[in-house]
This record gives C-alpha cells, structure tokens and sequence, in this order.
C-alpha cells in the first residue's frame, strides 16, 4: 500500500495549496474592489483637469510655460516604470517590464539618453539583473498610493525639465480598462501636451481670475503629478486583477490535479481490495484441496 501511502499525502499537499490558493484568491477580490474605486475616484478630478487645461491653451501661453515646452530632437529624457513589490501575479510584472524595454530601445535609437526611475522591487530586480544603471529606485510605494507619493516621484522630474536638464519624461505602468484588460502601456507626461477638444463637445466660457497664466501656473504641475497618480493607482488595480486571475487559475488547476489524484487512489485501493479477495479465495480453496 506505499503507492496508496503516496496518493494520500500528495492529495493532502494539493489539498492545502487550494486552500491557500483560494484565500489569495479572495483577498486580491477584496483588494481589487478598493484599487477600482480609487482608479474611478481619481477621473472626475483628472477629466476636470484636463477640460480645464485644454480650454486654456494657446500656442503664445505655451511658449512662456516651461512644462508646456516640446522639443523635437529629445537628447536626454526619464522613464518612470511602475512594477509591484510581490509576486504570484501571472505575468503583470513581466509584461510591464517588456514595454518599459521597448521604449527603452525605442528612445535610444532616436539618439536619446534614458534615465531609468523603478518603482517596485519585480523592477528593481530585474534592472539589476540585467546591469541597468538607475537614476532613482524605490520599493516604498504601497498599495495604496497617494498623491504625495506622486509628488514625490515626479515633482524633481519637472525640476529637471524645467531648467533643461531633460527634454521629456514617460511612465510605463498597467492602463487599466476593465477587470480582464490592463495592458502595459507608455504614457508621455512632460511635456504637457493638452488634449484636443471633443468633437461636438460642449464649449464652456471661463472667467479668468486672476489670470490665465497664473492659473495655468498652477494647474500645470497638478496634471503632471495626477497624471503620475492616475498611473500609480491604476497599476495597483491591474496588479491586484492579475493575482485574482492567476489564484483563481491556480486554484481550478488544483481541482483537477485532485480529482485525477483521487481517482488514481481509488483504482489503486480497489486494485488492491481485489487482490486481497483473490488470495483469501485462493488459500480457502488450498485448504479445502
């Protein structure tokens, strides 16, 4: 019976890898939940923004607003890549990690040098890996950001572009679209570049107090950093999405291990049952002979 033996325990072991698997399941559930709303919370201020900002701009503002200043041979610029701290995520982080290489490539082939920001030790770990060198690593941001951890990713960042030390700045992070669509995706945040009105968009009259480049003064650094935490929050909710699915994977996978492991116990055991009754017939009939 040391086959038997054998089926028990591992039917035992997959037993409490379910169990296991099924609680992270629940937990990335929960957590997802709260991700989504902070992602929904943050559009009506960023939509505000952005319908602000877009009825503002003019071509003679831009020029007398450093953050609204394009170049267009970019020789120097900084890429944010937003990963997560923990794993079991199927591949969220190495999907992030292939597009934040992409636009690396891509930016160096039109003679730009990349300064690498990470966010997150999947990130860390791999720049390391590979022998990146890295403007700036943190492993701080949990997940639950906040605006200040926006701040203080990219408020140094706009420092630099505004005194010329770089011509643009990308974040890498997962967009997220809806429960089964976060795909990694690059964004341009500086410069800022307004978005285009709506067609048949409503046309709305601002007064301007005190004046439009004074609210444009302040408005431009917001949008930066919103934009920052918009990528921030929806990376948390694409995180917590690809764990619910890779747990539930996981979990569904465990079934069907144990149902073949069961069903191989149970062959087994009758097996076994059946060679029992064989011998006792068998000697039965010796002694009767």
């Amino acid at each position: 019976m040391a086959k038997g033996r054998e089926l028990k325990g591992r039917i035992k072991s997959v037993e409490n890898t379910r169990k296991i698997t099924r609680t992270m399941e629940m937990v990335a559930t929960s957590k997802m939940k709260r991700a989504q709303d902070r992602v929904v919370s943050a559009r009506p201020y960023a939509n505000a923004l952005t319908d602000v900002i877009s009825s503002l701009y003019s071509p003679d503002l831009a020029e007398r607003f450093p953050l609204l200043r394009q170049v267009e041979s970019p020789k120097r610029v900084a890429l944010v890549v937003l990963t997560s701290n923990r794993g079991l995520a199927g591949g969220f982080n190495a999907n992030l990690i292939k597009e934040a290489r992409a636009r690396i490539v891509e930016l160096e082939r039109s003679g730009a040098r990349v300064d690498v920001h990470v966010i997150g030790k999947k990130g860390l770990g791999y720049f390391k890996y590979v022998g990146r060198e890295l403007a700036s690593q943190r492993t701080d941001v949990t997940d639950r950001p906040t605006a200040a951890n926006a701040s203080e990713i990219v408020d140094d960042l706009m420092a630099k572009y505004i005194a010329g030390e770089l011509d643009g700045v990308y974040v890498t992070y997962s967009k997220f679209n809806s429960v089964l669509s976060t795909p990694p995706t690059t964004d341009r945040i500086l410069p800022v570049t307004p978005p285009e009105a709506k067609a048949g968009a409503v046309q709305r009259d601002y007064l301007l107090f005190p004046s439009a480049e004074a609210i444009l003064t302040e408005l431009l650094p917001s949008y930066v950093r919103n934009s920052v935490y918009r990528a921030l929050v929806e990376t948390v909710a694409g995180e917590q999405s690809a764990r619910r699915t890779a747990m539930k994977n996981a979990t569904d996978n465990a079934g069907d291990i144990l149902n073949v492991l069961r069903r191989t116990y149970n062959r087994a055991r009758q097996a076994q049952i059946t060679q029992e009754i064989a011998e006792i017939v068998g000697g039965a009939a010796a002694l009767q002979g």
